[in-house]
């Protein structure tokens, strides 16, 4: 069994005067590696939960045991995550969800993304003719964008939700009241990432009187996170977009002492969460769907599977220098599509279905040639007459993936963010606000003038690699579940798990612990401990610039095969499988 050296990785503030790089803003976080002894799986036949934490994990079965649904089980999760793993997503956060209902047979897109306060113009990270350094960004109202996660789950729970609203809400409120215990993980990030006691709020609850983080172990409560959702089960979403929860969030941003922002009474009570289509595309013979734009992990995602289906995977064996080589050509080119293309698609034109077109896959993954390394650079999709090159945003490794089947046989693959841990470091009513406007392109034109897709606009909502993801059989059967955090690593680890799982026929666990690769463009980053010497120098005498360092993923995933259920959480970080 391979075993991950313990590491933390200090943070280097970066106060270069440009938008900096997704590499170097990833670089920046500590990754907070738990070492691993074994993989972390779970079977059933009837239902189950995988989440990124213990007790929203037990949360979301209590809520199926009682005969709820898929999305039933993921309110109720969602909420505990934000009470014990706050550094990653919580109702002050957004999301995208996609829900499966069996007796329908239909796949629904719900779109939970934060969007942007009216104020803002397309200069908004610009000062003095250069980009803002991204902390000064970030921590803050100034990075505060409307939050999504409550009227989406709202949304979702009027459609595809079965036990009442308020009754969803019990779980984290006994838990916020009784209190938790602070985990390993929590911890570290306390101690580890910059700036977290940036506001009184948050060091008033994460740190004792010496300024030092709370111990592993320390019992933490939070009336206040109670007392909000309360009247969030009582009030429904109105009670949260409207009224004394509304007003507290507008004037912590606004009133911010440093850093204020532009977000409005008027912002909060225009928020909707909207209803999409769902993006799915071919691998192999299944049929792969995951969410559409704003989000560019559906269409990166499935490029990704569907240029490697065009090559013969079961002649490779995972960790081999071939297919890892195989793997970060068609990364690569789906990122230089990703980046050209990808924005909002209600504010511009996003060739979503193009980019995945059988057609253009095919003809993409011939300029992969097996025996070298090649520059990827972006297609050119039914002749896309409104390409423009997006400018790198920063998208950071904090953000939760949840799956859920309930014995309804519907199925639930949610990814939920904050944005960077901790968010802006505003903590509010129990619950942290996101620094997603950070996700915004920090420059509205690139090198030529040209204008960015994913240019900060009044309303619209940033661009996002979270994926989650459903997998369905030939005959239309659901098959697998899947998602991860990660920031815009997010897209390689679904799409590596997807393929070791049903491309290589690895259990779902395995594929999920198996070794990261990032390949995102520039750098290939491999995770320590999994290639052998010889694939690390065959892939550099291919051409690659390989470094190796930790990649915390958080996969999560269900497989359904002969009517079982196979759970599998990412020994990486806490979480965990539990089914019945």
């Amino acid at each position: 069994m391979r075993y991950l050296t313990l590491a933390l990785l200090l943070f280097t503030a970066l106060t270069a005067e440009a938008a900096p790089s997704a590499a170097a803003i990833h670089e920046a976080q500590p990754e907070i590696a738990t070492g691993r002894s074994e993989v972390k799986s779970a079977t059933a036949s009837e239902y189950m939960a995988v989440t990124a934490n213990p007790h929203a994990s037990r949360a979301a079965l209590q809520i199926l045991s009682r005969g709820g649904t898929a999305v039933d089980a993921a309110i109720a999760a969602q909420l505990v995550l934000g009470l014990v793993e706050p550094q990653s997503s919580g109702i002050g956060g957004g999301a995208f969800m996609l829900s499966y209902d069996a007796a329908r047979k239909e796949l629904q897109y719900y779109d939970g993304r934060e969007t942007a306060p009216a104020g803002v113009d397309e200069n908004y990270f610009v000062v003095d003719g250069r980009p803002r350094p991204f902390l000064q960004a970030v921590i803050g109202g100034y990075s505060v964008g409307v939050p999504g996660v409550v009227r989406m789950l709202e949304l979702a729970h009027q459609r595809d939700g079965k036990l009442p609203w308020a009754s969803l809400f019990q779980p984290a409120i006994e838990l916020a009241e009784s209190g938790f215990a602070i985990s390993p993980r929590l911890h570290q990030l306390l101690a580890k990432l910059p700036q977290v006691a940036a506001r009184p709020a948050i060091r008033n609850y994460f740190f004792d009187e010496r300024g030092e983080p709370l111990p592993v172990g320390h019992r933490l409560t939070n009336p206040d996170y109670a007392q909000t959702l309360r009247a969030i089960a009582k009030g429904g979403a109105d009670a949260f977009y409207r009224g004394e929860i509304a007003e507290t969030i507008v004037s912590a941003v606004a009133e911010d002492p440093v850093n204020p922002g532009l977000l409005t009474m008027e912002d909060m009570a225009a928020y909707r969460a909207k209803v999409r289509d769902p993006l799915c595309s071919s691998f192999l013979e299944y049929r792969v769907c995951g969410a559409d734009a704003p989000s560019s992990g559906g269409t990166t995602v499935g490029a990704i599977l569907g240029k490697l289906g065009q090559f013969p995977l079961q002649e490779y064996e995972v960790g081999s220098s071939e297919l890892t080589h195989l793997f970060i050509e068609a990364s690569e080119l789906a990122f230089a599509d990703r980046n050209t293309y990808l924005g909002d698609a209600d504010f511009v034109s996003v060739p979503s279905q193009s980019l995945v077109a059988s057609g253009y896959l095919a003809e993409r993954a011939q300029l992969i040639d097996p025996e070298t390394a090649t520059e990827a650079v972006p297609g050119d999709p039914v002749a896309f007459e409104q390409k423009r090159l997006t400018a790198q945003s920063p998208e950071l490794p904090n953000t939760s993936h949840l799956v859920i089947v309930d014995q309804y046989g519907n199925g639930v693959s949610m990814t939920t963010s904050i944005e960077t841990g901790f968010g802006s470091r505003l903590l509010v009513k129990g619950f942290l606000l996101n620094n997603q406007l950070t996700d915004f392109s920090f420059t509205p034109k690139n090198g030529q003038g040209a204008l960015v897709a994913n240019r900060i606009q009044p309303g619209k909502r940033p661009r996002s690699s979270m994926s989650p993801t459903v997998v369905f059989n030939r005959d239309g059967s659901l098959r697998l579940l899947v998602g991860s955090p990660g920031g815009s690593r997010i897209i390689d680890y679904t799409a590596r798990t997807i393929l070791y799982h049903l491309g290589l026929d690895m259990p779902i666990a395995d594929a999920i612990a198996a070794g990261n690769i990032g390949a995102i463009g520039g750098r290939v980053e491999l995770e320590p401990g999994f290639f052998s010497t010889d694939t690390v120098r065959n892939l550099e005498k291919l051409g690659h610039k390989i470094v190796q360092r930790d990649l915390n993923s958080g996969i999560h995933a269900i497989a359904l095969r002969n009517g079982r259920l196979f759970g599998g959480a990412d020994p990486r970080r806490e979480g965990s499988a539990l089914g019945n």
